[in-house]
């Protein structure tokens, strides 16, 4: 099973970037996974918050697959430790969806259209980060989760 990270906008803070490549390497050894940027929505002065999140969504939803296992990043999602996402992620990747998809939306979060064709949303804290800085925290998580499945020496409890 494939692994999809899919972003709104391109990673623009340098170290962030390089942190998520590094994490990356590290998953693509355990794993088929890629990144999907869907690029920023241009001319949003205008628009008012539900209209962009609504264009991000159409173009979001024109990327995923019918099969696909759907999970948005969302502050007000269910929260796993370290350890129970990757039990979720070990019976997930045995499951009949072709690829899981986890989606990090635009500055004001997914519309109606992606919250209806979500299976499942995940927060990351309750706190709320920058949606570039996401992207580290949520791949080095992916990358301890499989660590934990291998029993390899990364995560300490």
């Amino acid at each position: 099973m494939k692994i999809a990270l899919l972003q709104t906008g391109k990673t623009t803070e340098k170290h962030v970037a390089e942190g998520v490549e590094i994490y990356c390497a590290r998953i693509r050894k355990f794993s088929g996974f890629e990144i999907i940027t869907v690029p920023d929505l241009k001319n949003t002065r205008n628009m008012s918050p539900t209209d962009q999140k609504s264009a991000e969504g159409k173009k979001i939803i024109r990327l995923l697959g019918r099969d696909d296992y759907i999970v948005l990043l969302d502050e007000k999602g269910r929260e796993f430790s370290s350890v129970e996402f990757a039990r979720w992620i070990q019976k997930r990747l045995s499951g009949s969806a072709k690829r899981i998809v986890f989606i990090v939306g635009g500055p004001w979060g997914f519309s109606d259209e992606m919250l209806e064709r979500a299976d499942l949303k995940i927060s990351l804290s309750k706190m709320t980060f920058p949606h570039q800085l996401v992207r580290l925290l949520f791949t080095e998580q992916l990358y301890r989760a499989f660590t934990i499945i291998r029993n390899e020496p990364y995560h300490h409890q």
